[in-house]
């Protein structure tokens, strides 16, 4: 099937659409040996050859998974120590899947695996952040103040948070609360409630954008519908259109300490080691009792 080229390599990983279009007029990208540098040009993924900044572009079918990633379990596709990763969770995929964000090895729950460029791009970057929800428990009871003061965002050494939504769960044993970000740090969360004094006890991803975990056990995974699939698209969307509308942009201070917290989705396009890795603000709700 022809595309326009920049879709082809934005949906490879190799770039953004923005970055893919950048690549092609500034004459890095060839089809069977031709330097293309028109905007429209078409192509068929699956017959030509295609050279992007000197690295052959790899095709495949498209595909994304949710896996519940269980504790102990690294968001890796390698580990030198030889612990586990989430790649032997979907060693037997028919095509390569990379992590979209990560979560740490004590975290688990809901976690995107795709070999889709283009759709991870959405879910990570700093401007199309789509927001998630964690159940966190944790050592004792959040005062009322800190609570407000995680609302508000809290001071880390890379920068103060964006607002949160947090709220009590009140029908679990033990002291448990719902937190809603939209950033994607490394360790975030539980640095957040560190620098207040507390520590999280266990930490568990249960939706990302529209996408619930629902009953899917721990080491599970699925595909994702046709349909879950355009309502996480609509997410980043969203966002898009905040941004459009007067919402924080590029280079915005929100953007800059956002770009601090890494993530990215999977450089799956080129043949050569990936790179792997992980918001709208959200007005603070004060916990039910």
């Amino acid at each position: 099937m022809r595309e326009r080229l920049q879709k082809i390599l934005a949906s490879a990983g190799v770039a953004s659409r923005r970055e893919a279009e950048e690549l092609i007029r500034s004459g890095k990208v060839y089809v069977n040996g031709r330097r293309i540098t028109e905007m429209g040009y078409q192509a068929d993924a699956a017959k030509d050859t295609i050279v992007a900044d000197g690295q052959r572009v790899r095709t495949e079918p498209l595909r994304t998974i949710m896996l519940n990633k269980p504790r102990g379990v690294l968001t890796t596709m390698d580990d030198p120590e030889g612990r586990d990763t989430v790649a032997e969770l979907v060693r037997d995929e028919p095509v390569r899947l990379f992590p979209v964000g990560r979560l740490d090895r004590r975290s688990e729950g809901l976690l995107l695996m795709t070999n889709d460029g283009e759709l991870a791009q959405l879910l990570t970057h700093p401007r199309y952040g789509v927001s998630k929800i964690y159940h966190l428990e944790v050592s004792r009871q959040v005062a009322d103040e800190d609570l407000r003061k995680l609302e508000r965002g809290v001071q880390l050494e890379d920068g103060p948070t964006l607002p949160t939504r947090v709220e009590a769960l009140e029908q679990k044993m033990g002291f448990w609360y719902k937190m809603t970000i939209s950033e994607g740090r490394n360790r975030q969360i539980r640095r957040m409630f560190a620098a207040l004094g507390y520590y999280v006890m266990r930490l568990r991803r249960v939706q990302v954008g529209s996408l619930r975990i629902g009953d899917l056990k721990p080491g599970a995974k699925r595909q994702l519908t046709r349909m879950e699939l355009e309502r996480l698209r609509a997410s980043a969307g969203a966002a898009r259109k905040g941004e459009r509308e007067g919402g924080s942009k590029p280079g915005s201070s929100q953007e800059n300490h956002r770009h601090r917290s890494g993530g990215g989705g999977p450089a799956r396009g080129l043949e050569r080691s990936p790179s792997r890795g992980t918001g709208d603000s959200a007005r603070a709700k004060r916990p039910r009792r």
